[in-house]
């Protein structure tokens, strides 16, 4: 059976770790999307804020099963 995929960009955030950023936008985007095949980390980045806090950002590609809609 052949099937269709999805694919769309997220970013997650966190104070502390890429990892936690990543797991973080998993979390969130598995409320709404349902079928996740493949999350593929595209860019790991850090944003400083003004008071010198690290937030660690993981910048991913979602892939999931495409369902049309009646």
């Amino acid at each position: 059976m052949e099937s269709v995929y999805k694919i769309i960009e997220i970013v997650g955030t966190s104070e502390k770790s890429w990892e936690d950023a990543a797991k973080k936008a998993l979390d969130t985007v598995s409320k709404t999307i349902q079928d996740i095949r493949i999350a593929e980390v595209n860019k790991l980045d850090i944003k400083m804020t003004d008071d010198g806090n690290m937030i660690f950002r993981a910048k991913l590609n979602i892939s999931f099963k495409y369902r049309e809609t009646d």
